[in-house]
């Protein structure tokens, strides 16, 4: 990519994120696919409201919703006409349809004969896990496909595989049998999820852009943020992190966003390539920020066994540090440089914002009183919904018109495409997974070689799930880390939900880890930078990233899982105190700018903190307090 070429917002998306590089119909097609968008989204209001079906009936629907949708929107090449179905399309789009439909059609058949398929079943089984794979290709992308075919492959050559990845291996009419006719692989919990909370959440999320939610959330960043030093890259974290309450797309968040703090950044004289890292650094942690995180958070309460509100409660302490390490960062940056904030005049006021637009903020607090209180995180999202449209019509200035309001119906279905897809694909995985045991023993490889020791697993951990993060989908990453890796740290004693915890934040942080990091080359599109260069910031930026899941993992308490007590309040205060340690090393300024020595020391000093042990602490806090009075005594001396 040329450096000095900057991207529009859309040309942002289609570049670097495949969700949203789509067909761009009009006339007849535009109504017909407008149409199904449409039903697929009153399908999921209806079994939400009045009760959701058998849980393969509901996944069979909702998958050949998915499926139709993802092959009319999505060509089979992408130098095809954008604006005319091509016929193959329309023919997959219709087969799409058909295969999950033969599941409802001959329910109770298949339930008599279970694990007995006919020769039917076989091809109809064999035709829609093909589909899934195509569908993945096109929406996911070919990471994703590669991981899937990897696993399609071993569940057949098992008998010829070395040491313990050798199994008996499958037949064909094992293979489909189990993949797509049980809740065990396609059909199974993260389709399952997808047909339920997360269609909601996502149509919520819809709303929410329809109502305006995100330019109100920028101003409000503006006016509490805008005048400090750096203000414009302040105001960036601020408003990606409020609109991560929302948003579970770390490319979607830097555009959104982006696309207005990244010129202001500029403007004020911060680098095109850091002004690019700091937004794709607080966009990608709007994924780890509560309520609705991304949808890899909704799994996380079905494989932990869990309510989604003891995930929300585990996160809030983990992304706040995060957000608070990426602020670190923008701010010894701006110090560094001398760069100032914007003039107050110039920005909004915020009691005026609140007057105004206010209201908006209400269906975001409401769902998070209703998760608090015990609500299931369907009816939550459900009467989120319907807030939502009823709050923007409080003010004439806000209210949404009845096509906005269908057009809502349409977003929902086609923003979740790219999660239902990577969804089914993680179906087969997981399916190949359970038949053939091969997690456990991928998992009991992973502790033979760290050495049966607990710090080289979680680093063998975080580079599994980081390499795996590296194109592939969040929400698909988070399957496969938490079902090979995750339970390598189970049998040694982490604690479920921090071992979970810890590999959805490093599929999460692939997001800015180049070569491969699809946020910061948005970041870099927008900024007109350089994107390796831009990478490389935005992961000094994320340091913090790289280091709570450690934290986490070695003190619990971070999680809330033992609740507020004395030991979480150290661990909280130690934390702090060495993302500003770790974040002024990298940076190059605490105080006054830092030498060369004292940036090795003060890092070492920061990752000191992150052991528990009152030794290490002390050790720490001693060499952060004495970096910072030579720093002080250096600068008014």
């Amino acid at each position: 990519m040329s450096e000095e070429k900057i991207l529009t917002g859309d040309e942002v998306l289609k570049k670097y994120d495949a969700e949203s590089n789509t067909m761009e119909y009009s006339g007849v097609m535009a109504k017909f696919v407008s149409a199904l968008a449409i039903t697929f989204s009153v399908f999921q209001l209806y079994t939400a409201i009045y009760g959701v079906l058998d849980a393969q009936l509901q996944r069979a629907i909702h998958l050949g919703f998915g499926l139709s949708l993802a092959f009319l929107l999505y060509p089979t090449k992408k130098s095809w006409r954008r604006d005319k179905l091509h016929p193959l399309d329309a023919i997959l789009a219709i087969l799409g349809a058909a295969a999950p439909a033969y599941i409802v059609v001959c329910y109770s058949e298949l339930i008599r004969r279970a694990g007995l398929p006919t020769a039917e079943d076989v091809i109809f089984g064999t035709l829609g896990i093909l589909l899934v794979i195509e569908a993945a290709r096109r929406v996911v992308g070919i990471p994703m496909v590669t991981v899937v075919l990897v696993f399609v492959i071993y569940a057949f050559v098992g008998p010829y595989m070395p040491g313990i990845l050798i199994h008996k291996g499958l037949t064909l009419n094992q293979f489909v049998s189990h993949v797509y006719f049980t809740t065990e692989g396609i059909f199974g919990i993260p389709l399952g999820v997808s047909s339920t909370f997360i269609f909601l959440f996502i149509l919520f999320g819809a709303y929410l852009e329809g109502t305006g939610l995100g330019k109100f959330f920028i101003d409000v960043a503006n006016s509490i943020a805008g005048w400090a030093s750096g203000g414009p890259a302040k105001v960036a974290v601020l408003s990606s992190g409020l609109m991560g309450t929302v948003s579970g797309s770390s490319v979607a968040n830097v555009v959104g966003t982006g696309s207005l703090t990244i010129p202001m950044m500029k403007k004020l004289g911060y680098h095109k390539n850091f002004a690019g890292a700091v937004e794709a650094a607080a966009s990608t942690g709007g994924q780890l920020m509560p309520p609705v995180m991304g949808a890899a958070a909704f799994l996380m309460a079905e494989f932990v066994g869990v309510p989604y509100v003891e995930i929300v409660k585990a996160a809030v302490i983990p992304a706040a540090l995060y957000f608070i390490g990426v602020w670190l960062g923008v701010h010894f940056e701006a110090k560094r440089n001398n760069l100032k904030g914007i003039p107050r005049e110039e920005l909004p006021k915020f009691f005026e914002l609140l007057r105004e637009r206010g209201h908006l903020s209400i269906p975001l607090i409401v769902i998070v009183w209703l998760l608090v209180s015990g609500y299931t995180p369907m009816r939550a999202a459900l009467v989120a919904i319907f807030l939502s449209i009823i709050c923007s019509a409080l003010k004439k200035s806000t209210r949404m018109k009845f096509s906005e309001i269908v057009k809502g119906l349409e977003n929902g279905a086609r923003n979740v495409l790219g999660v239902l897809v990577a969804c089914a694909a993680a179906g087969i995985i997981i399916g190949v997974v359970t038949k053939t045991g091969v997690g456990l023993k991928l998992a009991s490889g992973l502790l033979e070689l760290s050495g049966g020791l607990l710090l080289p697993s979680m680093f063998l951990t975080m580079i599994t799930a980081i390499i795996l993060g590296m194109g592939v989908p969040t929400t698909a990453n988070y399957v496969i880390t938490s079902t090979i890796a995750a339970p390598a740290l189970l049998q040694m004693g982490v604690p479920i939900l921090a071992a979970h915890m810890f590999v959805f934040y490093f599929g999460i942080i692939a997001d800015v880890t180049p070569p491969v990091a699809l946020a910061a080359y948005a970041g870099a599109g927008i900024a007109g930078g350089n994107a390796l260069k831009t990478g490389v910031n935005a992961s000094k930026l994320a340091i913090a990233a790289f280091i709570i899941p450690y934290m986490f993992v070695l003190s619990p308490e971070l999680l809330l899982v033992y609740g507020v007590n004395s030991g979480l309040i150290l661990a909280l205060l130690t934390a702090i105190v060495g993302m500003v340690a770790l974040s002024s090393s990298l940076i190059g300024y605490l105080a006054a700018p830092l030498l060369t020595w004292q940036r090795i020391i003060l890092g070492a000093g920061g990752l000191m903190m992150i052991k528990p042990g009152l030794t290490t602490d002390i050790i720490g806090i001693a060499i952060f307090a004495a970096i910072l009075f030579f720093q002080i005594k250096r600068k008014y001396h």
